[in-house]
């Protein structure tokens, strides 16, 4: 696989929405993967959470990472998190 390289954007919506560097990597790596506009991709994968975010309890945490897909590198645009 391709190095996969985080934009600044991106790294902020990590921390502003709770993910790590690892779970966007792994999302990237192992997950599923659907067509965005403009000719990206989103690939999500769940993890199991079981702990509190805003103050509430969710069992699952899926991150979605939004990527492009450059000839020597996978690039990732932003970054969404769903807890449910």
């Amino acid at each position: 696989m391709k190095p996969i390289r985080l934009t600044k954007h991106a790294q902020e919506q990590c921390i502003e929405r709770g993910a790590t560097e690892a779970e966007v990597r792994q999302a990237v790596e192992q997950g599923s993967r659907e067509p965005a506009k403009m000719g990206r991709v989103v690939c999500r994968f769940n993890f199991p959470f079981g702990q509190t975010w805003q103050g509430s309890v969710y069992a699952i945490k899926q991150v979605a990472a939004v990527v492009k897909e450059e000839s020597n590198e996978i690039v990732v645009i932003t970054v969404y998190t769903f807890y449910f």
